[in-house]
């Protein structure tokens, strides 16, 4: 058993310049964890990732990544579909015609997993298996990824996943999407699709492939049902090809311009005090005019 006086040691330790590993250690202690060294060189892949703290795995290797700046208008559309639904292909498509930046939820992550870190590493390990990787991280690279890209308008392909996702988008970026575009297809095509591409990514296997169909239904479309209940989901059928569903993919995002100017033309009109005046006065013109 390791004594007290040994954790003891540990939490005076993380006190100094090396607080982010020594206290690391601790925990993984504690959690009965394998713990991995990355300055030491030493690997193990047998550590249980799946009972380290989310709040661990977010804080330990990421500071605070900033906000927008207050009164800046954000647009954020949520795009949701299974594996293979046609997800990336629309949202190419909606970039190339409306100026949004494109955010993949996974692409993020599997850059993640390429990174030389623990974190990298735990994320690759979980995607592997086929689990859904802590939500606070997900949403702080999506932040993070948003705050360096310099623009207003984002689709964020692939999330939410669970309700946990959408919790933890709430708490840390809490703004609400201006719509949610669920690509809808069946099972059967979204595997088949997954399986001739050949794009050699590690979580295309058919076993791995299957756990995230199951994942999906079980996690993913009570979220979708959560949004259809909010008036915000938009559904169209991904079974078709890539350019008839863009097409009534496009005919949602005209509409969603529309209203968004229709909006901004507003505003404008109500921040111009001078223009306000211009409207009061002729309404009073018009007014006695109609009376004599």
């Amino acid at each position: 058993m390791r004594s007290r006086y040994h954790h003891s040691s540990l939490l005076a330790a993380a006190l100094s310049h090396n607080i982010k590993h020594t206290f690391i250690h601790y925990l993984c202690l504690q959690s009965d964890l394998i713990y991995t060294n990355s300055h030491n060189g030493e690997k193990n892949s047998h550590r249980r990732t799946e009972n380290i703290p989310n709040l661990l795995i977010v804080n330990w290797t990421q500071n605070e990544v900033g906000s927008f700046p207050p009164g800046k208008k954000i647009t954020i559309v949520f795009v949701i579909g299974g594996p293979g639904s046609g997800k990336g292909t629309q949202c190419s498509m909606i970039v190339k015609h409306f100026g949004f930046t494109h955010l993949s939820a996974g692409d993020l992550l599997r850059e993640e997993a390429k990174s030389d870190t623990e974190q990298g590493m735990m994320v690759k390990n979980l995607m592997h298996e086929g689990k859904l990787v802590p939500s606070e991280l997900i949403v702080k690279l999506l932040l993070k990824a948003m705050l360096q890209s310099g623009n207003d308008k984002f689709l964020v392909d692939g999330f939410p996943r669970n309700e946990e996702n959408r919790q933890a988008y709430d708490k840390i970026i809490g703004i609400e999407p201006e719509l949610v575009l669920f690509i809808d297809c069946s099972k059967e095509e979204m595997e088949r699709r997954i399986l001739n591409r050949n794009q050699g990514r590690d979580d295309d296997n058919i076993d791995t492939v299957r756990r995230r169909f199951e994942v999906f239904q079980e996690s993913t479309l009570p979220v979708v049902q959560h949004y259809e209940k909010t008036g915000k989901l938009r559904r169209v059928d991904g079974a078709k090809s890539a350019d008839a569903v863009f097409e009534d993919v496009k005919a949602i995002f005209v509409q969603l311009n529309t209203q968004a100017n229709q909006v901004s033309s507003v505003s404008r009109a109500q921040s111009n005090p001078f223009k306000r005046f211009l409207d009061l006065f002729c309404g009073c013109f018009g007014t006695q005019e109609a009376t004599n």
